[in-house]
């Protein structure tokens, strides 16, 4: 409660900023310029001609998940990812998908492997005069990237960050009241009502991004009552409730991939996943893997996110770290400045020390009967020398 007189003042020259429309949150976003686009695709150097950023330093590239905005990297000043990046002279850029339309119904996930990151990856590789990405994905971005480095050897890739990004959806409490549903006459009636909508429309998004955060949803007045003098806090909120409102759709055919194989099949717990015969294991992840969950994630819980270290068979360093926060909060909310943005830090400071390893160039895809014995035997467990987890 208001208590002082100083609390008094500070609500109320908190209040006149609300009401007279100028709002409480810096969302300034980061400059940037494009260097590469194409369906679903935009790609951003950040705060270009930065003169302080060294000659050699790495590339690094956030990815977002599908049907949030992009700007989950940059949700306001102090509470942005990308522009701590920037603080700390990274090389840094960030992929935006843009708008999801009834008419990209018909793109799955094959659209984002084989297309978008691969040559999102390369473009900034080229940019960054042809030297190895460090890829930090969030949620359904790092799974992402963690499916394109199994598939694709090839490609630049330094190192991945997952941040908040879960596998085993049976580890999910929020996924279980709802599974009788998801299974009613074999999926057909849930793949029906998304077929007939082209996706997950943008509102049914939000509405469930709400819910995963219900209890605090309900006390949000109280909260905001009872911090009318605290500018950082409020402003936070105004933040978070910006990009809410900015969710996204998810394409058709993708959202029905994420439904059958996700949600009903569990596919990613064992590692492999199955796009209509193409088989991806996580096993072929050949480059190092840093694993971070949030300590309150509902939507992505420890266990859930854990599930990736025990997959990553061939990956030469694999960690796991905890960090303080929600399912958003981890990534950006205020306490990520010191402990989830830190070990990132870590991570990449170490990597980009060691002399990145060649990648082996596959020439044919390995067999999908190969993949299909290996997706059927138990997961081997990986020795401690390979994992440090905390």
């Amino acid at each position: 409660m208001l208590t002082t007189p100083e609390q008094v003042l500070k609500a109320a020259s908190n209040l006149t900023a609300v009401v007279t429309g100028g709002g409480l949150a810096d969302t300034r976003p980061v400059p940037r310029m494009l260097i590469d686009s194409g369906p679903k695709r935009s790609v951003y150097r950040l705060a270009p001609g930065r003169g302080d950023v060294p000659d050699d330093a790495p590339p690094v590239l956030l990815i977002p998940p599908l049907a949030v905005p992009a700007f989950c990297f940059d949700l306001r000043r102090g509470c942005s990812m990308a522009e701590h990046l920037v603080d700390r002279r990274r090389r840094a850029y960030q992929l935006d998908y843009g708008s999801i339309a009834f008419s990209d119904r018909r793109l799955g996930i094959e659209h984002w492997i084989d297309e978008v990151l691969p040559r999102a990856i390369t473009a900034v590789s080229a940019d960054a005069d042809d030297r190895p990405v460090h890829l930090v994905g969030w949620c359904l971005g790092g799974i992402f990237a963690l499916l394109v480095a199994a598939d694709r050897n090839d490609l630049p890739i330094a190192s991945i960050t997952t941040i908040a990004s879960p596998i085993d959806f049976t580890a999910i409490p929020l996924v279980a009241p709802a599974r009788p549903l998801i299974d009613v006459a074999g999926g057909r009636a849930f793949t029906a009502l998304y077929r007939v909508l082209g996706g997950a429309p943008s509102p049914l998004v939000k509405r469930v991004f709400q819910l995963t955060g219900f209890e605090k949803y309900l006390t949000k007045p109280i909260a905001i009552m009872t911090h009318l003098d605290d500018t950082e806090f409020l402003a936070q909120i105004e933040a978070v409730d910006r990009f809410t409102a900015n969710m996204a759709a998810y394409p058709g055919r993708t959202f029905g991939q994420m439904y059958h194989r996700f949600f009903r099949s569990n596919d990613l717990a064992d590692g492999v996943l199955d796009l209509e015969g193409r088989l991806i294991a996580l096993a072929d992840v050949r480059v190092p893997v840093q694993v971070i969950a949030g300590e309150g994630d509902t939507i992505a819980p420890k266990l859930s996110v854990h599930r990736v270290v025990d997959v990553l068979e061939n990956s030469p360093d694999v960690r796991f770290d905890v960090c303080p926060g929600g399912h958003l909060g981890v990534l950006t909310g205020r306490r990520a400045r010191t402990t989830t943005w830190d070990v990132v830090d870590g991570f990449l400071d170490e990597k980009s020390a060691e002399k990145p390893a060649v990648a082996k160039k596959t020439g044919a895809k390995k067999a999908v009967a190969k993949k299909a014995v290996a997706k059927k035997a138990p997961v081997a467990k990986k020795t401690a020398a390979k994992r440090t987890t905390s």
